[in-house]
């Protein structure tokens, strides 16, 4: 079966094909590291990871998530706090990719900054200004629009429309208020590089389509990113790239995550509704956040609240229940196979609802398993998909075992559990259940077996 993906240029679901058979080249927009990351910025780090994953197990892969460290936001921040740049950008890089390891993201294979590659970008924007698709104007250089005619294709919008409609003030160094940034001038208190235009600085669409260039080259096969980006970022990167590279595309497939909103609601600094990555798991297994993530399919709105993540531990209790207490040799685990109606689902444009349900599928034939080799198989093929899905990580008894900062610990939990044994064992039924309540009011459900008493956290 072929990889379907849908293109946002076309619009549509189609085949995938790389460029050079048997090798895959992706670029994904990064965090421009001024701030932490909150949870609408973890979509596309979480969704493109899992895309990444799948396209491992048929294609060579090179991936490419690139890091902002130079923007007005950046110097903006300096000058807020009093911290050089260099610190602001070294400390929220490995805050990000921190926050993201902990949801279960793999590093790229390659990790650009944008400081590190300014003479590429100063050398793209000389051939633009060389094929007259850029001008210079009072130490800025602008891409002049107009000379791009399928500009306003990636996003769907008309050029001549946006001008008719537009109510950006005009600089009067530009030729038309559409026109972009690709160099500006800095002031001495300023980051700044010295370019044929001055001293100054990359705009950010300029940034993206050259590390995509020098890593993956001039047209790579997949470019990805958050739905916000379509219009102007990779809209801009998408016409400046192209008239750089003599009118080849910058990606062959450009696709896109939904939005994130939260109790219905966008999320906003101005609305004081911003929930950060960072401080999420500081309550909520990286896990957790995840599946909540994956839950919806990756191009649809996703929104976040209580019962989403109360869904995602319910779904992973579930998960984890089935394997809990399942002896798989490392025999079995290297035998194993990811289901093919899972990997069909997620090589359908990543259909993580359809994949969840072969997964679920998979988990209650385990529960009605009673041949041991069947369950050690069935175990070990959940184990594999969760490797592909970047879940069921954990060991099950500590998974069940975890607690954040409230709740009631482990070894008291067990310790009342052998209370209640004792109980039952003297008759006392009374007693016994009314450690089952108190543990129950602690958010600890019991279940009894014939291998004994287990136990999980949640409803």
């Amino acid at each position: 079966m072929t990889i379907q993906l849908h293109d946002t240029l076309q619009g549509r679901k189609i085949p995938f094909e790389p460029l050079v058979e048997g090798q895959v080249t992706m670029y994904l927009c990064g965090p421009t590291v001024y701030n932490f990351a909150h949870i609408g910025n973890a979509r596309p780090a979480v969704v493109f990871d899992l895309l990444a994953r799948l396209l491992r197990r048929r294609y060579t892969l090179k991936f490419a998530r690139n890091i902002t460290d130079v923007d007005d936001k950046i110097i903006a921040a300096s000058l807020e706090t009093g911290e050089p740049i260099e610190e602001i950008t070294a400390k929220y890089a490995k805050i990000y990719n921190d926050d993201m390891g902990a949801l279960g993201v793999q590093p790229p294979d390659i990790e650009p900054y944008a400081t590190q590659h300014i003479d590429v970008m100063v050398a793209m924007i000389a051939r633009l200004v060389e094929d007259g698709h850029a001008y210079e104007a009072e130490g800025h250089v602008l891409f002049d629009v107009e000379t791009h005619p399928k500009y306003g294709e990636l996003s769907k919008r008309d050029l001549r429309e946006m001008i008719a409609g537009s109510r950006v003030e005009v600089a009067p160094y530009k030729k038309a208020a559409q026109d972009f940034v690709l160099w500006k001038p800095s002031t001495d208190e300023q980051p700044g590089w010295d370019s044929p235009w001055g001293r100054g600085r990359p705009g950010w669409h300029i940034e993206c389509s050259a590390m995509a260039e020098k890593h993956l080259g001039e047209t790579i096969d997949i470019h990805a990113g958050g739905q916000d980006l379509v219009f102007p970022h990779h809209e801009n990167e998408c016409a400046q790239s192209s008239c750089a590279h003599g009118g080849a595309p910058m990606a062959r497939y450009w696709l896109h995550n939904g939005f994130l909103s939260l109790d219905q609601t966008k999320m906003s600094k101005s609305l004081g509704n911003v929930l950060l990555v960072h401080d999420l798991i500081e309550t909520i297994p990286g896990e957790v956040i995840r599946l909540a993530l994956l839950g919806a399919h990756y191009r649809q709105p996703l929104d976040w609240s209580a019962e989403t993540i109360e869904s995602a531990r319910r779904m992973l209790d579930r998960l984890y229940g089935a394997v809990r207490g399942v002896d798989v040799s490392a025999e079995a685990c290297a035998a194993a196979d990811v289901p093919e109606a899972l990997i069909a689902a997620l090589e359908d444009d990543l259909n993580t609802p359809k994949a969840l349900a072969e997964f679920f599928a998979l988990a209650r034939a385990l529960n009605k398993a009673s041949d041991p080799a069947e369950i050690e198989s069935l175990a070990a093929q959940m184990f594999a998909a969760g490797d592909l899905m970047g879940i069921l990580q954990n060991d099950p008894e500590e998974w069940f075992a975890g607690h954040v900062e409230g709740d009631m610990p482990a070894d008291e939990i067990e310790a009342l559990i052998a209370k209640r044994n004792e109980a039952r064992a003297a008759k006392d039924f009374q007693a016994a259940d009314a450690i089952r309540d108190q543990l129950k009011d602690a958010g600890v459900i019991i279940e009894d077996g014939a291998g004994g008493t287990t136990w999980r956290r949640g409803g």
